[in-house]
């Protein structure tokens, strides 16, 4: 296939589009660091593995998605107060039958890739890869595991069938979800429960589940995320997800979440799409998210210091 990473040069955009790169797809890494594309494009990507390899993967990057013509799937890993424009920039790449695939954190960057590209265009899709940026056209892989694609219809297509034969070809494990809000919301919850957490305590994955504080914070997010999902007709059961929770953090020894890899950045967190998605929802839906919303609250005052003191 004729592939592009939106946000090729960060470290989720690197993995996917390395391994399908190796694998033989036209892969082009679109990325708006100058940095990024310079170092990929004149020493390759490295990968870091978690057994101590770290292959060089040659794969080309550039920040013009109009000097790369039309392609068949454009991934889109971008931070979700990018989406819009990172989307509106990829327009010169969509022509005929070009699916465009969200693999973003949280919840609410497919309705509006839609409302740009179309809903027929759109895939969704979630992952549970671990990703760290260690320095332009550096990345540490740090964990692997199941990614999840669907149409955003719900209904299966031969594309979708296309796009999962090529990830799993590329060593990228991938399951058909003809329910993919389900999944999505499994996601939703992981990421509810541990971002804002991480990134408030600076603690690594595994830290998280070490103390009887974080994991009494993290089991009330949790307990909220079930009701908001349940509300909505979305199947979610909390044994299992503080189960597959738990069992991730203990095996992400040395993992960084982003929040916490924004956080150390000074960037703008994605707090609004992740706990910020089960507080909008809670309000739809009329239950109480008290614990989310302090979260939202907690990460919303920290990234306003911060950015202030930036922008000084």
């Amino acid at each position: 296939m004729k592939i592009a990473i939106l946000g090729g040069g960060g470290a989720m955009g690197g993995i996917f589009g390395g391994y399908l790169a190796r694998a033989g797809n036209d892969v082009t890494l679109i990325d708006v660091s100058k940095a990024a594309v310079t170092a990929i494009n004149d020493n390759g990507l490295t990968i870091e593995e978690k057994d101590g390899s770290q292959p060089v993967i040659r794969v080309p990057a550039s920040d013009d998605p109009a000097s790369v013509g039309p392609v068949d799937l454009i991934i889109n890993f971008v931070k979700c107060y990018h989406t819009e424009a990172a989307v509106r920039a990829a327009e010169p790449m969509i022509a005929g039958e070009t699916a465009v695939l969200s693999l973003q954190n949280g919840w609410g960057n497919a309705p509006r890739i839609a409302s740009i590209v179309g809903e027929d265009r759109v895939l969704v899709g979630l992952t549970y890869h671990g990703g760290t940026l260690l320095a332009p056209g550096r990345v540490k892989h740090p964990g692997s595991g199941m990614t999840y694609i669907g149409e955003l219809t719900g209904k299966p297509t031969e594309r979708l069938g296309k796009v999962i034969e090529a990830f799993r070809a590329a060593e990228i494990e991938t399951t058909r979800s003809d329910r993919i809000l389900d999944e999505v919301w499994k996601k939703l919850a992981l990421n509810a429960c541990t971002l804002p957490v991480a990134g408030l305590l600076h603690f690594m994955s595994h830290e998280l589940v070490a103390f009887d504080g974080t994991k009494s914070l993290m089991a009330a997010i949790l307990k909220e995320v079930v009701a908001v999902a349940k509300a909505q007709g979305i199947a979610l059961d909390y044994d299992e997800r503080w189960a597959a929770i738990t069992g991730l953090l203990e095996k992400a020894v040395g993992g960084k979440a982003s929040m916490l890899q924004d956080v150390e950045a000074r960037r703008q967190t994605e707090i609004e799409v992740i706990n910020g998605a089960i507080v909008e929802a809670g309000k739809r839906t009329g239950v109480a998210t008290p614990v989310n919303e302090t979260m939202v609250w907690m990460i919303q005052a920290k990234q306003a210091h911060y950015l202030q003191a930036r922008a000084q």
